[in-house]
């Protein structure tokens, strides 16, 4: 159909920006339907509408949302709320926090820890974002198990068990661990781990590892 008298080309093409933008999913409707404070591009579901590359660029720009990496945000407004452990769960799936996080979790090492630091049988990375730094350590599948479910006020996270924590730790530094002092630097505390690891567990964990060179030092763990 030819356009009508009067009828100019520039309005022709705002009417159907307009059309098209209206289809558009708006920030207002996605902090609506999205309930948590972060969220990836699979939690909008198709029915919902279409949020599309560049609206998610523009909000981060304007600073209503934070980029924590490719398909996965945060609200800006609710960043208070946001726990590093449920985002490093997030961002690399499957993972459960292990190794620094979860022993400095449970008091075995006295350090604080300056990274939220998972096991994933995917391969090893680390992500920085405004929230921090999540690095990932690479474990075979046949490894990935001995884990919890955290919930939290706004989410969840997985968290190694204290034996499987310190058993990653040992497996995963086993090159760097080759005399007593190289031991005794791990800095275990040996009080905190007589009180929170179950030997019964433990020395069936260890069993599943089936690594020869691992039992003298995991052995050094226990009473």
């Amino acid at each position: 159909m030819g356009m009508r008298c009067g009828e100019s080309g520039s309005g022709i093409l705002t009417f159907h920006l307009f059309i098209i933008n209206d289809k558009n999913m708006k920030y207002e409707t996605l902090s609506s339907l999205v309930q948590t404070p972060v969220f990836s591009r699979s939690d909008i579901l198709p029915h919902q509408g279409t949020v599309y590359d560049y609206q998610l660029t523009r909000w981060v720009r304007q600073g209503r949302l934070l980029k924590l990496k490719n398909g996965v945000y945060a609200f800006a407004r609710e960043v208070g709320r946001v726990r590093g452990e449920e985002v490093a769960s997030l961002l690399c799936e499957p993972s459960y926090l292990s190794l620094e996080s979860a022993l400095s979790h449970y008091g075995i090492i006295p350090e604080m820890v300056f990274a939220y630091v998972s096991v994933t049988p995917k391969i090893t990375r680390t992500f920085e974002n405004a929230l921090g730094r999540f690095v990932y350590r690479h474990v075979k599948s046949a490894l990935f198990w001995g884990y919890s479910e955290v919930k939290t006020e706004t989410g969840r996270f997985l968290l190694a068990e204290p034996e499987k924590a310190v058993l990653d730790y040992l497996y995963l530094n086993l090159s760097k661990i080759r005399t007593e002092d190289d031991f005794l630097n791990l800095r275990f505390n040996e009080d905190r781990m007589r009180e929170t690891l179950d030997m019964e567990k433990f020395h069936r964990y260890l069993k599943a590892f089936a690594v020869k060179k691992m039992e003298r030092w995991a052995t050094r763990c226990l009473p």
